[in-house]
């Protein structure tokens, strides 16, 4: 499903060759200090390479480190235990399937300082739509789903999902290739919630998925950057840390948050229940939550940090104060996190997108 949206344009090369390591397969060590390592699984282009470094320098530990492109081929990777994962970062909804299947530690925030210092409140309320009592994540990049479009290429404003269904922007819009992204639109646009299991409600948002085909230029993931950026379209849905590194690119590019609502989600730090190396995943989260390596992580990959302390640190006035990096969320209305909705719900929306890719 999401987020291959991590997948910047920088090179991993940078990155591999900061963190030349033993292979995966043989990370078993439960050393600390100087002898000691912590195994990380992250997104694609998720982390400052710089801040490995740092903390390699400052801790002694060593970071193996491991990527993933959604969610959904990390965690049987995770599940089966072929890699001795210390750490990953987990999406909401995944979060709430691996808290289910008994996969992940409670965290020890008495360990972990920083976590409960610098991370706003609100993102753990947030949070607690996918970890009820705070026991199991800290939050480490969030954002919104919604609207890019290019000014000069439009009629009007575009405020709502429903204007991704006007035949005059046939062949100018791009939807994203994730089921629960592409549900969500429609969802939305219908008013219904994006983790409804109604049969009516899901077929509804199916034939409108279907009505809208014939004018969707293409599905796809992070090529919407760039396609918006070079103006090869004039509206896509856009995860908005992605929004903010296009509007560099491209002036004329705007982001809105539909009015009829759309997906708030939040990334986090976990910790796997069998950890070799627990007291040492403790101390990288720690070093992540600190509010000036924070700071270099949101200017690197551009998604919105939950580090209020960080957010402080921003020099520059307008990106902190920015609406796309930083929403007032209490202006909008149906905003919500994607849930778990089980291997019988996940099969269902997974068929119902085969039916909209193959009409």
């Amino acid at each position: 499903m999401k987020r291959i949206k991590k997948q910047f344009i920088r090179s991993t090369a940078v990155l591999l060759s900061l963190l030349t390591a033993l292979p995966l397969g043989g990370c078993t060590s439960s050393g600390r200090g100087i002898n000691g390592q912590v195994i990380v699984y992250n997104w694609g282009e998720y982390i400052d390479p710089e801040t490995i470094r740092l903390f390699e320098e400052e801790s002694g530990i060593k970071v193996i480190y491991d990527e993933f492109e959604t969610n959904e081929s990390m965690y049987p990777k995770v599940e089966s235990g072929a890699v001795a994962y210390d750490i990953a970062c987990p999406s909401d909804y995944m979060i709430s399937r691996m808290i289910e299947n008994g996969m992940l530690a409670e965290i020890d925030y008495e360990k972990i300082p920083n976590a409960k210092k610098n991370i706003g409140a609100q993102y753990y309320e947030q949070s607690r739509g996918f970890d009820p009592e705070n026991k199991y994540a800290v939050p480490y990049c969030w954002g919104t789903v919604g609207i890019l479009y290019n000014k000069t290429m439009v009629d009007e404003p575009i405020t709502r999902w429903e204007q991704l269904w006007d035949e005059k922007y046939a062949d100018n819009i791009l939807m994203q290739d994730s089921v629960r992204d592409a549900f969500m639109v429609a969802e939305k646009r219908n008013g219904d919630s994006m983790n409804t299991l109604d049969p009516e409600k899901l077929t509804a948002a199916k034939n409108l998925l279907i009505e809208q085909k014939p004018l969707v230029q293409a599905y796809v993931v992070d090529q919407v950057r760039d396609k918006m950026i070079g103006g090869e379209a004039a509206i896509g849905v856009i995860y908005s840390g992605e929004a903010i590194y296009t509007q560099k690119e491209n002036p004329d590019l705007v982001y809105v948050i539909p009015e009829e609502g759309t997906n708030v989600w939040i990334d986090s730090w976990v910790i796997l229940k069998n950890a070799p190396n627990k007291e040492n995943a403790e101390k990288f989260i720690d070093f992540m939550c600190r509010a000036d390596i924070a700071l270099m992580n949101f200017d690197y990959i551009t998604y919105s940090t939950p580090n209020v302390a960080a957010r402080e640190l921003i020099e520059d006035e307008t990106v902190k104060n920015s609406e796309i990096a930083f929403p007032d969320l209490s202006q909008y209305s149906n905003l919500e996190t994607y849930v778990y909705l089980g291997e019988e719900g996940d099969s269902l929306y997974n068929e119902l997108w085969k039916e909209v890719k193959a009409y």
